[in-house]
């Protein structure tokens, strides 16, 4: 699938959010803001899927 720049750029951005948020889970295991992190990351992923979807379906370069 071909995509442009700017889903790059979403897709980029929201990749590096969710690594900080696991790795803060991990380097704090057992707590409760790591409990947090890992939820806030999984909560990324899914925010990321919308977007990136909802970018593919209006925009004519990726679509």
């Amino acid at each position: 699938m071909r995509t442009c720049h700017y889903f790059t750029t979403i897709r980029t951005q929201y990749e590096r959010e969710i690594g900080f948020m696991l790795a803060h889970s991990k380097r704090y295991e057992g707590s409760p803001a790591a409990k947090s992190s890992a939820k806030r990351a999984a909560a990324a992923k899914q925010r990321m899927a919308r977007a990136l979807s909802g970018h593919v379906g209006r925009c004519p370069e990726c679509g």
